[in-house]
């Protein structure tokens, strides 16, 4: 089966007098940076090179700990030009997130951790259910402990919109950690504070799709495989990313779940933005796979502010209180939302798409 004319899903169809997206930036407010010990746990990862080479850039921290457990992408990241003139500002540390002793070493003088490493595809996770479960579950317990016992302020965990009514085991163990990132609030004494941000799909970033048909383009395929003509999902681009996390951090109290309000995309507008001349092929939905992505559940909406540019999951904690966001002229969420990518309010256009390809580098896959 193939399709050469890729429409969005009933009710999100575009006209031509539809205003273009204005991609959020998420750069206000901004934490205070100077002078501060920084560590990204999943540093060589897509996330964690721009985490870094955007700190670097914007401001001025006393150092930044690279900690991931690949020594060949520390070696390429450290032979990188930029990050070369940055090195008395840079450390590279050898390490996994299921040693905590090792993490707990690593976080002694930290005051912020970014925390970006995970087991992230899908298809893997389904295969290898055990070394899916020790990294994002036991893994995120590793970095509470080590925090808490290295007295860090603040912990930001990403998470994935497949962590909301997960249906793979990735997601799954995602929520997981989630709801350990949440909980560790009520272990830390009021000391180390813990957040999580959750965001989906990165434009451009090792491993996803954008990357996976760039590769089928440049190889001469003559079609384009697709899991579901109806399918859609949420976009961020990896400087959105950043910001949201930088951003997060600044806003964070304890125990809150950013999610940012960013447009949706049908995945058969996504090929046609990528090779318009290539018919397109029904290949069917992966183990795991979802036909559209959920960040805020109905349940989890009784609990949710909308800010200009985010929305906030509170935690249910005493403490807590929807007056702590009044600042950002919070306001809460109607009885019956969710935030879905098939139901979203903003879409990219297969123009407005390109226009960002251009502009970004896309990983290898």
């Amino acid at each position: 089966m193939t399709s050469t004319s890729p429409t969005q899903p009933t009710g999100s169809v575009r006209d031509g007098n539809s205003a273009p997206i204005n991609l959020r930036t998420f750069k206000d407010p901004m934490p205070d940076l100077e002078g501060r010990v920084i560590l990204v746990t999943g540093g060589t990862g897509s996330f964690g090179k721009s985490f870094v080479r955007y700190v670097l850039q914007h401001f001025n921290p006393r150092k930044i700990i690279i900690f991931s457990r690949d020594e060949l992408k520390q070696f390429e990241m450290q032979g990188d030009t930029f990050f070369r003139e940055h090195e008395d500002k840079l450390r590279y540390f050898i390490g996994d997130v299921r040693d905590c002793d090792r993490l707990e070493m690593a976080m002694r003088g930290v005051h912020f951790v970014i925390h970006a490493a995970a087991l992230k595809h899908v298809p893997a996770a389904e295969y290898n259910p055990f070394e899916c479960i020790r990294t994002n579950v036991h893994g995120a317990e590793n970095v509470v402990k080590a925090a808490i016992r290295a007295d860090v302020e603040k912990v930001i965990a990403l998470s994935t919109d497949k962590a909301a009514n997960p249906i793979n085991l990735y997601g799954a163990s995602k929520l997981a950690s989630d709801k350990i990132f949440v909980a560790a609030n009520n272990l830390s004494a009021g000391k180390t504070a813990f957040a999580v941000v959750r965001y989906g799909n990165v434009i451009g970033s090792r491993g996803s799709v954008i990357p996976f048909f760039e590769k089928l383009i440049q190889n001469g395929a003559t079609e384009l495989p697709i899991t579901a003509s109806e399918m859609t999902r949420f976009w961020i681009t990896v400087e959105q990313g950043v910001n949201f996390v930088l951003s997060s951090l600044a806003m964070m109290h304890r125990g809150e779940i950013f999610v940012p309000q960013i447009p949706s995309m049908a995945i058969l507008s996504l090929a046609e933005a990528m090779a318009p001349d290539l018919p397109t092929k029904i290949v069917g939905i992966r183990p795991g796979e979802k036909l559209h992505e959920v960040m805020i559940t109905e349940d989890d909406a009784r609990n949710t502010l909308k800010l200009a540019d985010r929305y906030v999951i509170a935690p249910a904690f005493p403490f807590w209180s929807d007056d702590l966001y009044s600042n950002y002229g919070s306001s809460p969420i109607e009885a019956g939302f969710s935030y879905s990518s098939n139901q979203n309010d903003e879409w990219l256009s297969v123009d407005e798409l390109r226009n960002i390809l251009a502009s970004t580098d896309i990983e290898q896959y």
